[in-house]
């Protein structure tokens, strides 16, 4: 499990390969991964939007922005914890992501809470670094 806290807002993410959905010799590699958002600070806040670098083990890097996650813009109350799972396809066996959320204040403040960085490796693989 990867875990960062930013402003008492601790994000851990799960990676996990999705062997039955994979095609190793289309180069196709399916990941999935399960992230949960706890606010453990003193106000509610609500993840506005995301922001993913994606890099395969090639250092090609793919980047992705958008409203929420998986169609939500969640309001997350201190001690509360929002969960939620999506996926990544690669066209390498390796690679790792990374991001952050947009988060607002009651008040209409906004920060940016880190996504740690995680490695995406075949579960026999050595694990390294990309």
């Amino acid at each position: 499990m990867y875990r960062a806290v930013t402003n008492r807002i601790e994000v851990s993410v799960e990676p996990y390969y999705l062997d039955d959905e994979s095609n190793p010799e289309e180069n196709e590699y399916i990941w999935a991964y399960a992230v949960e958002i706890r606010n453990d600070g003193d106000e509610p806040v609500q993840l506005k939007t995301r922001y993913w670098k994606i890099m395969d083990g090639l250092g090609r890097v793919e980047e992705v922005r958008g409203a929420g996650v998986v169609g939500e813009q969640p309001v997350i109350s201190p001690g509360e914890t929002f969960e939620y799972s999506s996926g990544c396809p690669l066209s390498t066996d390796s690679g790792f992501m990374q991001g952050s959320y947009g988060m607002e204040r009651q008040d209409g403040t906004t920060f940016d809470v880190a996504i740690p960085a995680f490695s995406l490796d075949l579960p026999d693989a050595i694990r390294s670094m990309n």
